[in-house]
């Protein structure tokens, strides 16, 4: 028998209500167990001379049916997350996660309404754009040797492939507090991570105290559009990364991520290219 309609309601409100609460806690466990520190020190760049791995990525883009207002509060939100993460030290052994760093986006913390995905449609919340910090980050520290231990990958395909520059699934979405990117030093170097936010670019690099003896080409290996229902397509790939010596020699090939995701565009299918 089904609840009379005032008892639902309240359940759901309840549940509303709850389940922020009971997110938060299961992350601040989480990093508790893996030993996630609230706070990094930070550094000059004295001392990290080094280039790892270094990446800029526009701000603003042209797209279709969504408000520019909204591009302009993310570089907004941008430029607060930057300033929590710019100048960090990451020592061998440490773990670092972007939200433990960066923190709550609020109002209260000057944190606009910027452009976000709800189920793969357009839609605006305060924070909005963050994800463009943890795609650059993630595709930086692919480019390094530290290693990525939390990433969630966009289980939507929103935009076509115009002016693409990286392979489809190479960034990494987020969403306070449940969705995370942690990255650790397993190295025996010190790493420092530069953020800025330019006129019209997040600009960010990987820096270290000693000379890096790998470099890293990030590609991608299998790639499949299927049309799984009338209209509902999705599309896979897999990214590896070729490890190669400073002589330019592959000493390992390593599988980086799996890659699913709806496409909310009619896609070309090649012929034969549906299954």
């Amino acid at each position: 028998m089904s609840s009379p309609p005032v008892v639902t309601s309240l359940r759901e409100r309840a549940r509303g209500s709850i389940g922020p609460s009971v997110r938060r806690l299961r992350r601040e466990w989480q990093w508790r167990r893996a030993g996630v520190p609230a706070r990094l020190d930070r550094a000059a760049s004295d001392g990290f001379d080094h280039e790892v791995a270094a990446h800029r990525s526009p701000i603003f883009r042209e797209l279709a049916g969504v408000d520019r207002r909204l591009q302009e509060n993310k570089a907004v939100n941008l430029a607060i997350a930057a300033a929590r993460l710019d100048g960090i030290v990451l020592a061998p052994g440490q773990r670092m996660s972007f939200w433990r760093l960066v923190g709550r986006p609020s109002y209260r913390r000057g944190f606009k309404d910027g452009l976000v995905l709800r189920q793969g449609q357009v839609d605006e919340a305060v924070g909005g754009g963050m994800c463009q910090m943890t795609n650059l980050l993630y595709w930086m520290t692919a480019h390094s040797p530290l290693t990525v231990v939390e990433r969630w990958r966009h289980t939507y395909d929103v935009f076509p492939d115009n002016g693409r520059t990286q392979p489809f699934g190479s960034g990494a979405t987020c969403s306070w507090p449940v969705l995370d990117l942690q990255i650790e030093n397993r190295t025996a170097a010190t790493f420092r991570l530069s953020l800025t936010v330019e006129e019209a670019d997040l600009v960010g690099a990987w820096t270290s105290d000693l000379p890096p003896v790998n470099t890293y080409e990030v590609y991608e290996a299998a790639h499949l559009m299927t049309n799984d229902l009338p209209g509902v397509f999705t599309r896979r790939n897999v990214l590896r990364r070729r490890v190669l010596d400073l002589a330019g020699n592959e000493v390992d090939d390593e599988l980086l991520a799996v890659n699913e995701g709806r496409l909310m565009y009619q896609p070309f299918l090649e012929a034969g290219g549906s299954r």
